[in-house]
Parts: C-alpha cells; structure tokens; sequence
C-alpha cells in the first residue's frame, strides 16, 4: 500500500525514518512530505494514489477525501479531528484514527501554567523587573484553597484536576458522563451554572463538534464569579472570544489564560483577544513539547500498522 504523511511530526527526521522503515520493510510504499499546506489542490496532489494519508492538525477537507480514490485510513496525530473532512470519511467507508493520550500531561501542563500565570502577574512582573520598577501592584493570588471547575472530564480534564489538586485546590466538574476516574481524582460533579458560580478557576476540556461549537459564550461568562479566571487550552470555536474580551475589559471576570483561538495563529491584529485586559495568550503550544511529540509520532505509526494488520486501533467515531 502507499502511505502518505503530508506534514511534519514535529520531530527529528531520524525518528521519521526509524519508525517508516518498518512500513518499508514490509513492502509499503512511504512517502513523507516536510512542508504542509492547506492548498486543497496540492493535498489532493499529495494524497493521490494513496491508501493511507497521515496528518496532523493540518485541514483535510470533505473535498480532498472525496477526490482521494484509494484512501482506505486517514491517520490524524491529534486528539480532536474537527478539522477532518468526517462525512465524506463517512460515506466512503474511510476509517479514521487519532492520537488520543498523547498530550494528557502536556495540555494539563501549561493549563496549570497558565492559571499561575495569570494569578501571579508574571508577564507584568517580568516587565516591570527588566524595567526598573518594583513590586507595587503585583500581588497575586494563590491557587491553594480556590475552586478549580474542570468543564470537560475525559483524560486531559482529568489529569489537570490532579495537577489543581496537588496545588491544594478543591475540585468541581461538569460533564455528560460522570467517571469513576474523575471521581477517584477529587472532582466533585454539579451542572454547569453551580460550577460556574463557585470557581475560582474555571478549564474548559471539551471537544469541538455541532453542541459544543459557540456554547460558552455571554450567558456562562455572566455566572461567573467577578474574580474568576477563565482558562481554555481545548478548542477556541467553542468559545465566543468576542464575549469573553468584552467580560475581560468590563471586569466581569478578573483574567483569562488562552491557547486556542477561532483560526489557528498568527492571529489577526483586530482579534479582540489581543486588546482584552488581563489575559496571557500562548499561539496553540499546549500539545506541543518534546515528549508529546514523540509519543504522538509512536501513536500514529502504530496505528497505521494496526490498520495493515487488520486490528485498527484509536478508531473514531464517526
């Protein structure tokens, strides 16, 4: 079969080459591209004569799968596939499989960072250190003894509750399925709108599709606490950015550490996010560090081999 990965990993060649040699060794044909593109003709181009196409977060749309005529697995080295062309995958029987895992602790990570960020005042104690000033106005706020509402309980939701918690943190959630896991995490399980007006903190965990896509918005922003901060390292279409700038510059709520945004970076200059007070930005690098990347590489090459091996593995639903 022919296997086409039509973008980067975000990892060393050699760990590429290393882990393609096996499809080679075994007859496959890999072919492997190092500039993405999101020209819908040169990805049709690209994925022309395959039987596999891996990507990542690069858009494949429902036109491009359509004109793929051989296309039997689309490999995504990601966790959400928001941006897969999924009813023509659908319609023509293409399986589709993800990276779930592979950034549980990353995202969980800089979540956390963020918060800190934010209730420590760091971008402006930074500025203020390289700029001769002192501490006045700086003080911050602790993590240890807040409420922390994890909006979103799946893996990476779980797994920042836990790094919350080890701050000292008391834990609530809100989710379609109530775990076990979230439980044995500390999380404490309300609805939304007892979850929004008890937190200190509140982390959005949830997947971008048709329910969830603009759901936080004015109304969940005007049941928060005044001091709250607002936290999303998910996906930035589940939030209306336009509503939460105006909560940040109408001190609603007290500050916001965001990851994600309606596009993916570099962001517009008239977003309203990069006017908004009170908010520490990061351009989409909650995925991404050393150890993820290599764990979602290992992901995606096994699945592709599970898929040749008949035992599909991280099989969406679509």
């Amino acid at each position: 079969m022919k296997i086409s990965l039509l973008e980067p990993l975000g990892v060393p060649e050699s760990v590429i080459r290393g882990l393609s040699s096996e499809l080679t060794k075994a007859g496959h044909e890999f072919v492997c591209y190092d500039k993405k593109t999101t020209d819908k003709k040169e990805l049709a181009e690209r994925s022309k004569d395959s039987d596999i196409v891996m990507i990542a977060n690069n858009p494949y749309p429902d036109e491009v799968v359509e004109s793929a005529e051989r296309l039997k697995m689309l490999a995504v080295a990601f966790t959400g596939i928001d941006h897969v062309g999924l009813a023509a995958c659908k319609k023509k029987g293409v399986a589709v499989c993800n990276c779930a895992g592979y950034s549980n602790e990353t995202v969980a990570e800089l979540a956390v960072g963020l918060a800190v960020g934010v209730l420590r005042h760091i971008l402006p104690a930074d500025q203020a250190a390289r700029t001769g000033k002192t501490s006045a106005g700086l003080t911050g706020r602790e993590i240890c003894g807040r409420t922390v509402g994890i909006v979103g309980t799946g893996r990476i939701g779980i797994r920042t509750a836990q790094l919350f918690g080890a701050f000292g943190a008391k834990l609530l959630g809100c989710a379609r399925h109530e775990s076990e896991e979230a439980k044995a995490a500390g999380i404490r399980f309300v609805g939304l709108g007892e979850l929004l007006r008890n937190s200190d903190i509140v982390s959005l965990h949830l997947p971008l599709n048709a329910e969830t896509r603009k759901s936080f918005g004015k109304e969940q922003f005007s049941q928060m606490r005044p001091g709250a901060v607002f936290l999303n390292c998910a996906r930035g279409a589940i939030v209306d950015n336009e509503a939460l700038a105006e909560a940040l510059n109408s001190g609603k709520i007290a500050g916001a550490g965001i990851d994600v945004f309606d596009m993916e970076p570099p962001i517009p200059e008239d977003y309203p996010l990069l006017h908004a007070k009170n908010v520490l930005l990061t351009p989409h690098v909650a995925f991404a560090s050393e150890e993820s990347m290599l764990r979602r590489a290992k992901i995606e090459f096994g699945n592709v081999t599970a898929f040749l091996a008949g035992r599909p593995e991280n099989l969406c639903k679509i």
